[in-house]
């Protein structure tokens, strides 16, 4: 019997190991490194030097910086709520059993896997100022002076955020849809036989259902918007001026422009923190909802 346990402890390690290994050496390591970096000056080349909090004290003045947080904001505020919507929207309308539908399903989806320098380059031809398709539309309807898009300051920010919930909407939809086909469907029978109409049904039946999913969906969202960087990069790469620069961005700036890798390690603890109070107050604030 004992035998038998260090066998199977032995086939479980097998399996454990070889993932644990790469874990440790590419993601565990170096964010350690990196914490530890945060409180260094270090340009790749030389030896780092402790700087004590001179990186974080940095930041209080680092204009840049605090313009990049406000992007950030900007952006999570207006990704998350409206792919959420375009989310549940698209799988309340998949949500049905006639022939075909997968193929539909597999239209919203691909975007997702599709690749992002493909997605990029062709929203930036479309939201091309002058010659691109979508201004055309806006002249043919009667609108003169249509925004500038990536070429302008005021409207680069949400031309990035149209291209994300467009590339998104179809993974989440995919988790709306889970959520959906687990609702119990005597309780839409319940509701129809006490005069729920459709859009009660959605009401009290299908949105407290699918809390659990949309609160899952949230924290994703959450997270993954304070990590943008790709779809910035390849779009704007932070313009036009700094209109459109995150904070990833410009940790990246930061590490990879500047060589100024203790000041970047300063900018991911930084970041490190913020998701992870937000992520926190939403932990807290579902349960409170959950007991109330």
């Amino acid at each position: 019997m004992k035998s038998m346990t260090t066998r199977n402890t032995l086939i479980a390690w097998t399996f454990i190991l070889p993932n644990f290994i790469g874990f440790a050496l590419f993601t565990l390591i170096p964010v350690i490194f990196s914490f530890g970096l945060a409180f260094m000056d270090w340009n790749a080349f030389g030896t780092p030097t402790f700087t004590g909090l001179d990186n974080f004290s940095r930041m209080l003045t680092d204009d840049s910086l605090h313009i990049a947080i406000q992007n950030t904001i900007f952006y999570t505020v207006g990704t998350v709520p409206l792919t959420l919507v375009a989310s549940l929207g698209l799988a309340l309308l998949l949500n049905k059993a006639v022939r075909g539908m997968g193929i539909f399903r597999t239209a919203i989806f691909f975007p997702f896997i599709t690749s992002l320098v493909a997605v990029a380059f062709v929203w930036n031809m479309l939201l091309h100022p002058t010659f691109g398709p979508i201004n055309s539309f806006l002249m043919s309807i009667g609108i003169s002076n249509p925004p500038g898009w990536t070429a302008s300051t005021t409207w680069a920010m949400p031309a990035i955020i149209i291209t994300s919930v467009w590339r998104f909407m179809g993974y989440y939809m995919v988790i709306y849809l889970a959520g959906l086909q687990s609702i119990p469907k005597q309780l839409y029978e319940a509701a129809e036989i006490d005069g729920a109409n459709t859009w009660k049904k959605f009401l009290y039946v299908t949105l407290p259902m699918l809390r659990p999913t949309t609160f899952f969906v949230t924290i994703m969202l959450t997270i993954n918007s304070f990590r943008v960087f790709d779809l910035v990069q390849v779009m704007t790469n932070g313009g036009p001026g700094r209109a459109t620069t995150v904070l990833v961005h410009q940790l990246y700036i930061a590490g990879f422009v500047r060589f100024n890798f203790g000041y970047a390690s300063a900018i991911a603890l930084l970041l490190f923190f913020m998701v992870i109070s937000i992520t926190i107050v939403q932990f807290m604030l579902g349960k409170r909802h959950d007991y109330s």
